[in-house]
């Protein structure tokens, strides 16, 4: 049984990042509504051009930023954190409304959308900054991660054992613009057409009923 069956059964609901581009986009900004109580939610799930699409496409989700997360350098470049010194992980910084879509929904996602039993590496993309987490905000975060993380094990989701981490969440450095909305800037680019437009597509089939509309 898959994760996405196991989260079914719950009722829950229903990489070569190593290429560098120098060309520079600015970071697309979202306007979050005054007044508007939101949480948030931090995931690594291996090279962030690969899901941060996946993400954006979500109802209730209202702004999604790659970056940085774990480790021990201040405001790390991509360069020192693709050297795997600094401890850190690309990881993806949700800012969601909870009346829209829950922590439990943006699990289902998160585990749906990479490797969890792969340590390190996610594909071609090998090494710690590239490595599975969940960096979580709260208790109750926490909560439900490491039970989600049990019952998947216990249910044999998956053929080998999960490997995420599971891990207080401390500081996020957002990552350079060139690498924000890299999908819906670069999408004709081959990296993007041959790697991560098949990962959303089945994202978009599998999860259709939680998109947001595209007119």
């Amino acid at each position: 049984m898959g994760a996405l069956a196991f989260f079914a059964s719950l009722s829950l609901f229903a990489g070569a990042c190593n290429q560098s581009n120098t060309q520079q986009n600015n970071m697309s900004e979202t306007i979050i509504p005054a007044g508007l109580a939101t949480d948030t939610a931090t995931f690594a799930t291996g090279c962030f051009w690969c899901t941060e699409a996946i993400f954006q496409e979500l109802k209730g989700v209202l702004k999604v930023t790659s970056g940085y997360s774990g480790g021990t350098v201040v405001k790390p470049s991509y360069e020192e954190v693709c050297s795997g010194n600094t401890g850190h992980a690309e990881c993806l910084q949700i800012v969601y409304d909870p009346k829209v879509i829950s922590f439990d929904e943006l699990l289902e996602v998160f585990w749906e959308s990479h490797d969890p039993t792969t340590l390190n590496r996610q594909g071609n993309d090998v090494g710690t900054q590239y490595r599975s987490a969940i960096f979580y905000h709260n208790a109750e975060q926490k909560q439900k991660a490491e039970h989600y993380k049990a019952e998947l094990e216990k249910s044999k989701a998956y053929e080998n054992p999960i490997v995420t981490e599971i891990t207080p969440f401390s500081h996020f450095y957002a990552a350079e613009n060139y690498h924000q909305d890299y999908y819906r800037l670069h999408g004709s680019q081959p990296y993007c057409t041959f790697v991560i437009r098949p990962k959303v597509e089945k994202f978009e089939k599998v999860f259709k009923d939680k998109l947001k509309s595209k007119n």
